[in-house]
């Protein structure tokens, strides 16, 4: 059985240093810029960029992108994506 969606937010979060969640939930802000770091998507030392330009950088240095373009990820992670996040953190 494939894992859920819930499933690979934990895996990740786990993978980037993070805690689990018990609840269903998106990636906060915090989150997202760990995995950017692990995934080595500079976000700058001036605060936190949106949390849809941090995710566009994801799925940008993961290869689901072919840019950062905001505009491409301003809804939170899909499976597949998180598919995707998943194995590139693996092979980090």
């Amino acid at each position: 059985m494939s894992p859920t969606v819930d499933d690979l937010r934990n895996d990740i979060r786990q993978a980037v240093g993070r805690h689990e969640r018990v609840e269903s939930t998106a990636f906060t802000k915090e989150a997202l810029a760990a995995i950017c770091e692990a995934v080595a998507y500079d976000i700058g030392a001036n605060g936190l960029p949106s949390k849809p330009q941090m995710r566009a950088g994801i799925l940008w240095k993961t290869g689901v992108l072919d840019d950062d373009d905001p505009d491409s990820a301003d809804r939170p992670f899909r499976k597949a994506e998180l598919e995707s996040i998943a194995t590139a953190l693996e092979n980090e």
